[in-house]
Parts: structure tokens; sequence; C-alpha cells
């Protein structure tokens, strides 16, 4: 591993008698990495961290090699697309851009530049004068994903920035995300999607109830993940005979009939499962209405992973 852009050394934060991060140890280098856990793992907690918003209760966390609790001045090297909205509700899409440029230290003209540059790099430049307010889900993102970017931080922070984006937008986002990392900047993108941390990234670290579960080549944690059933809940107006369709299918390994119209299927292939979705002649038997995987929440997936 190169010199690491973050670090976190035997880090714990607590919240009263909750714990939010319990003793990481982890060492991150320049380019992408994925920071994969279910709700309340501490992606989040490590985020505030790093970005100085909260103290380590015990231990230390170093960010260019500087710590960043009360440190405004490494504020410019960092970018943080957070999960929650934070708007000026009221101002346009450029006047938001403009005021954040300006408070990460550049002047008027470099502030003005540097929106026109972000808003033409995530596709927003159309939308520029609109008000925040009346823009839709994916916009937001956009914009939000837009201010963490105007500075050129070193390192850029991502908490959950592809949700609730059509999948068009979600690809130009990624796309960012890989160039971004590609120019020798560092970027730490938390999600609790797996299929989405992959798209962007080889490098993964997993997270569960505060402590290090993984961390390694995407291959690696994929051969974890992999030994453990996937189950995938599909909806078909059709669904005896799709079920008796999959049935047959080597990659798997158990199907489970649910509320009228669902199936929910255990698979070890997930991706080779998924791809025969889209086969003509099974829609044509069992059109499917609607597909989702309950392990993309990765629940079920920790809970084997810190039971084995």
């Amino acid at each position: 591993m190169t010199d690491p852009v973050v670090e976190f050394l035997g880090a714990s934060k607590w919240y009263g008698n909750v714990i939010g991060l319990n003793n990481l140890s982890l060492r991150l280098p320049a380019g992408v990495t994925g920071l994969l856990g279910p709700n309340g793992s501490g992606k989040s907690t490590l985020l505030q961290l790093a970005t100085g918003q909260l103290r380590p209760s015990q231990g230390g966390v170093r960010v260019l090699g500087e710590q960043p609790w009360n440190n405004p001045g490494l504020n410019r090297f960092i970018g943080l697309c957070p999960e929650q909205d934070a708007f000026f509700e009221w101002m346009t899409g450029r006047e938001f851009l403009t005021n954040c440029a300006l408070l990460s230290g550049l002047g008027r003209k470099g502030a003005r530049n540097a929106t026109d540059r972000v808003l033409e790099m995530v596709g927003m430049t159309e939308h520029a004068g609109r008000a925040v307010r009346g823009y839709s889900k994916g916009m937001r993102q956009r914009i939000k994903l837009a201010q963490a970017l105007v500075h050129e931080p070193r390192i850029l922070f991502l908490d959950e920035p592809f949700t609730g984006t059509d999948p068009l937008a979600r690809r130009d986002l990624m796309d960012i995300v890989i160039d971004y990392g590609r120019k020798g900047r560092a970027v730490l993108l938390a999600s609790h999607v797996f299929h989405e941390v992959q798209s962007v990234t080889r490098d993964i670290v997993l997270l569960n109830r505060g402590r290090l579960v993984a961390q390694g080549d995407v291959r690696r944690i994929r051969d974890l993940i992999d030994s453990h059933p996937h189950r995938i809940v599909l909806k078909s107006p059709a669904v005896r005979v799709l079920a008796a369709s999959l049935a047959i299918r080597e990659d798997v390994v158990g199907i489970e009939f649910k509320q009228p119209g669902m199936i929910v299927v255990e698979t070890r292939r997930p991706d080779a499962f998924y791809s025969q979705l889209a086969d003509p002649k099974l829609q044509a038997l069992a059109p499917i209405d609607e597909v989702y995987s309950d392990d993309d929440s990765m629940e079920a997936v920790f809970k084997y992973l810190v039971t084995t």
C-alpha cells in the first residue's frame, strides 16, 4: 500500500452507551475505496470523524497527516457529499455552488469559473438558474456532488451519493467518481449496496457494528459474500410458472412462496441469476414486474460473515 491519505489509529467513538466506532485501525491510500456496511454499521460515524465533524472518544484520526478535529484549514482539501440534504433551498443551484466555492477560499472569479466547471461536470448547467427547492431527488444528488467537487479537493468523502438517482444519473455520477480516483485523488464512497460500490472500485472495506470485518480486493470480499446464498425477491402475475422455470437452474438453491404474486429465490451466483432474468423466453412465460434483493442492504450478508 502507498502512503495513506486517511488513517484511523485505534479510533473509537461512542455516544453514551452506544458504540459508533470500535477500536478501528485502517489505512486508506489514494484512489477510490468503497466503504460497505448495513445501516448502523458505523459508516457515517467514520466519515464524520474523518471530516472533523466529530472528535474521537479514543485513538486518533489523521487526514493528509493532520488531525481533522478543530482544524478548519484542512477543509480546503476535503470534499464531503453527505447522505442528508443540507441546502439553502431558496438559492438557485448556481448561487449555492458559488457560495460553497467562496467559503472554500476561492476568489470571486475563481468561484464563478469553478461553478461553471462542476455544473457541466454533473450535467446541471441547464438547470442552474432554478431554485434548489424545485429540484428532483436526482438533481439534488447531482448538486450535492458538485458542491463537494467545486474546490477540487484532494480527498472526497461520499455518503450514499447515488440514492434516489435514475439509472442514467447513477451511471454519470459513477463515471465522475471513477475519473476522480484515476487522477490520483482519494475517494471514500460509503454505501449499503454491494453491487453499487463494486461498479466503481475493487478496493473494499467492510464494517459491521463499528468494527472492521474485512478489507481488500473486491474479488476476495465477493468470495466471502457469494458463499452465502443471496435472497432475491421476484413479483409476477404468473408466479408459479416463474418458480417452475427457475427451479431447474443450477444457480438456484431454493425458492420460497411469500404473499400472492411474490417468490423469494436463493442463489449463490447473483450476477448470473440477474442476467438470466432478461431472457425473452422467460419473460414470455412469466413476465416479471419487480425485482429486488434483500441482500442489497447487506444485512443478511453481514450476519453470515460475523457468525462464521
